[in-house]
């Protein structure tokens, strides 16, 4: 009888032991969760601050040269006047708008007034399911033009294969473009940021970009499941390891 105790309260002990552990691991995590929401939240609020500060030109996007100056800008308000460089149009294979599959259009634009050239992404086009490299017609007009955007980064970079062309290439239909790499084929003075072309479809192109976020709400959701599983570890604990001994039938010897 004495062993068998013995072994009990060993079982006993070693499970309380790890269900503390796994409570206070699942806790900290959630807390965690709720940390990173509430940065990426602050974030937000100054993303939001800074596209609802008046437009900038081509002149201040020129004037970029360090990375602290172009993080200062990302998500800014932007009006361009220059010219396209439509011989330089690149589509990046794909990209999702409204759920479909197609490319996202972008072209060099050449600041009025300035040497400098910024990237444009102006728009998506689908894509043509029989035939990749038949592409759909986009518009570019000759002479100055007049555009509306914000600051942005490249396109995010996509998975691709050993050996795919990443802007280094003289391929139009691209899976990612590096600026870096863009600058050196074309021989342009880009400028370290693109431009998102807001504003209504046109030239056969979409521009209903989804909103910026910074995914405030994927947190707040983990930070439940981890919280939530925190209290479903403790509740067997208690149920099993406390209720069911306390309440448990005693066997009367015969």
């Amino acid at each position: 009888m004495t062993s068998r105790r013995a072994l009990l309260d060993w079982r006993f002990w070693l499970i309380t032991g790890a269900a503390m552990a796994a409570v206070a691991a699942t806790a900290a995590l959630g807390r965690w969760q709720l940390d990173r929401a509430a940065q990426k939240q602050a974030l937000q609020m100054a993303m939001d601050d800074r596209m609802r500060l008046p437009a900038i030109d081509g002149r201040a996007l020129a004037a970029l040269r360090t990375p602290d100056e172009q993080e200062a800008v990302l998500h800014r308000q932007v009006q361009l006047r220059g010219h396209w460089l439509a011989q330089h149009t690149v589509y990046l294979d794909n990209r999702q708008m409204g759920g479909r599959q197609g490319f996202f259009v972008l072209t060099p634009l050449q600041l009025e007034n300035s040497p400098a050239v910024v990237l444009v992404q102006r728009g998506w086009v689908p894509r043509d399911f029989q035939d990749r490299t038949a592409l759909a017609p986009v518009q570019t007009p000759p002479g100055g033009v007049e555009l509306v955007g914000r600051v942005a980064a490249t396109p995010a970079r996509l998975l691709e294969l050993e050996g795919g062309d990443n802007g280094s290439g003289a391929s139009r239909i691209r899976q990612n473009l590096e600026l870096v790499a863009f600058r050196a084929e074309t021989g342009l003075p880009l400028v370290d940021v693109s431009v998102l072309q807001t504003g209504a479809n046109g030239e056969g192109l979409l521009r209903q970009w989804p909103a910026v976020s910074l995914g405030v709400d994927k947190h707040h959701g983990y930070a439940f499941q981890w919280f939530g599983l925190s209290g479903l570890i403790a509740t067997l604990y208690v149920w099993f390891q406390l209720v069911r001994r306390i309440f448990r039938p005693r066997s009367t010897a015969p």
